[in-house]
């Protein structure tokens, strides 16, 4: 597998470029290779994926699963193009209460890498997109939850967007007590 992996401000997030392939019959992208992502020191036990389709101005987060279902994850998008956004929820971080932004695309095939203790979201600039998520850990209904999405000054693209009752819900970061500690890696 051949992989560009380039480091993001945030510790442990990563925007991972694989190659694309490319002729006649169209495009083929390898997402995943266990011994490429353990040469890398990147998780490789994703024992859930599962996928959502989104309409133009959808967003959806800022989403994350509490210790001790806490999980990597992995997103990409098949079709379309999002606004992905990783926001730091882990004490002790240098870039703790910060955001990064990335735009993914079907066309770019680039790979979103979040660690635990970061908070995810993307808001839809396509007609339509479809995002794959590989995580850690399978769901947990009562360790998944969120963030509100405007509780910090993330450049959504719209400052109306269509989003969930639940995601609407979520506390304010400022209102969030993190169970999540920064641990650097040696």
């Amino acid at each position: 597998m051949q992989i560009i992996i380039n480091s993001s401000k945030i510790p442990d997030c990563y925007e991972l470029k694989p190659k694309i392939f490319e002729d006649e019959r169209g495009s083929f992208v390898k997402t995943f290779h266990e011994d490429v992502f353990k040469s890398y020191n990147l998780e490789t036990h994703f024992p859930e994926e599962y996928y959502s389709v989104s309409f133009n101005n959808v967003l959806r987060g800022l989403h994350f699963q509490l210790p001790p279902q806490e999980h990597t994850k992995m997103v990409y998008c098949v079709e379309g193009e999002v606004l992905d956004v990783v926001v730091d929820l882990r004490l002790n971080s240098p870039t703790y209460g910060q955001f990064t932004t990335f735009d993914v695309s079907a066309k770019k095939a680039n790979i979103i890498y979040i660690s635990p203790g970061l908070a995810h979201g993307f808001y839809v600039k396509s007609d339509r997109a479809i995002m794959m998520y590989k995580v850690s850990t399978v769901y947990s209904p009562n360790e998944d939850t969120g963030i509100l999405w405007n509780s910090l000054p993330i450049p959504w693209g719209s400052d109306n967007p269509i989003i969930s009752q639940r995601d609407q819900s979520f506390i304010s970061f400022n209102d969030f007590n993190s169970p999540f500690l920064y641990q650097p890696k040696n």
